[in-house]
């Protein structure tokens, strides 16, 4: 099981565009079909891109806007996203989502003597966790984050073991 993100963002900015512009040019229909003056005069607009040339920067900046835009929807469309869905280990389909994958490991994290603060990144293969202590000395701190995660890590069982890495930021100074 491995869910990835559904593409709503680019497809929605693309639907509001799209009905953007059919709007704008349905009003314009309806305001001459009634006799009143349009919005845009298409006359005006017509001799404007009629007088444009193709060695003009209009024209060029307009068509590599559009080509930006189609390769950056394109690519939205083509590569994977992150995980929603974390696989698990065992004989059954059945995942873990992102959030509570990291809460889970940030509560395990947070319950550590001495842990203050806890910020904890998912990556593909690792879990980075910073944890601040208002500790003087953190000696022994990382570790025993480090085995509170990996614990709770094993308990999980997910289908990739991720690796473990910690780094502790003491808030007070030992001088």
């Amino acid at each position: 099981m491995k869910r990835r993100p559904r593409r709503s963002t680019p497809a929605t900015l693309t639907a509001l565009v799209l009905l953007a512009g059919c709007v704008f040019v349905a009003a314009i229909a309806i305001q001459l079909m009634l006799g009143r003056t349009p919005w845009a005069d298409y006359h005006a607009i017509a001799a404007v891109l009629h007088d444009t040339q193709w060695s003009d920067l209009a024209p060029a900046l307009a068509g590599g806007t559009a080509a930006v835009l189609g390769l950056t929807m394109l690519l939205c469309g083509v590569l994977p996203g992150k995980r929603t869905i974390l696989p698990l280990a065992g004989d059954l389909d059945s995942g873990a989502s992102r959030r509570s994958y990291r809460s889970t490991l940030r509560t395990a994290a947070s319950g550590v003597d001495g842990v203050s603060a806890v910020r904890l990144k998912l990556k593909d293969r690792k879990v980075v966790v910073k944890v601040a202590t208002r500790r003087t000395s953190t000696a022994g701190l990382a570790d025993a984050v480090r085995d509170a995660v990996s614990r709770r890590v094993d308990q999980i069982e997910p289908a990739t073991r991720p690796v473990v890495k910690v780094r502790v930021h003491a808030v007070r100074s030992s001088s």
